[in-house]
């Protein structure tokens, strides 16, 4: 009797355990362990739309195990994302706040890692994060395409929405979905500023990403991807950047789903080495509100700074 009627509340809780050997010594860690918990909270006034609230907490120091994502912000509950999603002629759009702002984008990968870098796959850029004002729109024609728009705005009373002071990100999907396939499309402006007039937003990286997923009956499914952008800010010779994903996911492996994948651990800019990383990851169900996860992977790190062994596991509950 606490909430409306219309109004459900779903629990998570993230535990995990392990270590990281190499690296830099803010990165080689000892064995270490953290937490992140949250509460999703949905609200439908007419049944088709929804009112999303988000609250969390977690572990504020994650040094050493950054790749599992355990809401290190605070150990205090804190309101983490908040939108509204209703539909327009046919359309879904959504309004909110500290929500991404590629939320609705349609990305064609379906690799289920436990880990932040492999989960772009490959999409490291254009699929792009909006810690602000958040304005979203998609359409399914119902045969296999979606579309998607995107857009993420500074929206305190200093700078203000759409304007040169304040920090424009916008971005457009479409995606195509078969039987056992499917293929997309993402396109990202992400606006910087420059040493010139630093409280100006002059010039925007541009990002595009094609990623593709094959599904065939009793075989792995195989998921890809890769992204080419520009820097609008940057030299001529060091503008461009890069990055791509290989993963492979084979869904019935004893009582779990087994996952292999390579790809790039950031953007690699022009004129410098990949810098890559490889991981494998096995995850079962222990019942229907418990999932645990191991994680092994390697980063390679330029210089001499050692390359990065990390080991751990992750231990899910829904409730």
């Amino acid at each position: 009797g606490s909430f409306s009627s219309t109004t459900t509340a779903s629990f998570s809780l993230d535990m995990a355990i392990g270590a990281v050997d190499g690296g830099s010594s803010t990165t080689d860690d000892a064995f270490n362990a953290g937490y992140g918990f949250q509460i999703d909270l949905n609200t439908s006034f007419t049944g088709e739309d929804s009112l999303d609230v988000s609250i969390d907490a977690g572990t504020s120091s994650q040094v050493g195990y950054e790749e599992l994502d355990l809401n290190d912000e605070s150990e205090t509950l804190t309101l983490d994302g908040i939108s509204y999603t209703f539909p327009l002629y046919g359309a879904t759009v959504l309004v909110g706040d500290n929500v991404d702002g590629s939320i609705l984008f349609d990305k064609a990968c379906r690799y289920d890692t436990p880990s932040n870098t492999m989960d772009d796959c490959g999409a490291v850029n254009s699929q792009f994060e909006g810690d602000r004002t958040v304005l979203a729109a998609s359409y399914d024609f119902d045969n296999g395409w979606y579309a998607a728009f995107g857009y993420a705005g500074e929206g305190d009373a200093t700078d203000g929405l759409l304007t040169a002071e304040g920090e424009d990100l916008w971005g457009a999907n479409v995606s195509y979905t078969g039987d056992n396939y499917g293929a997309s499309l993402s396109y990202a402006a992400l606006e910087t500023t420059t040493t010139i007039k630093s409280d100006k937003y002059l010039y925007a990286d541009t990002h595009l990403a094609l990623n593709a997923y094959f599904q065939p009956e009793g075989f792995p499914t195989i998921s890809a991807g890769y992204e080419w952008g520009h820097e609008g800010h940057a030299a001529d010779a060091t503008d461009e950047l890069t990055s791509y994903f290989v993963g492979v996911q084979f869904d019935e492996v004893g009582p779990g789903t087994l996952g292999l994948a390579v790809g790039t651990k950031a953007a690699t800019t022009e004129g410098s080495d990949d810098l890559m990383m490889y991981e494998a990851f096995y995850s079962y169900d222990v019942n229907d509100g418990m999932t645990v996860t191991p994680l092994v992977f390697v980063k390679e790190n330029s210089g001499s700074t050692d390359d990065e062994t990390g080991l751990m596991v992750k231990t899910s509950f829904s409730f």
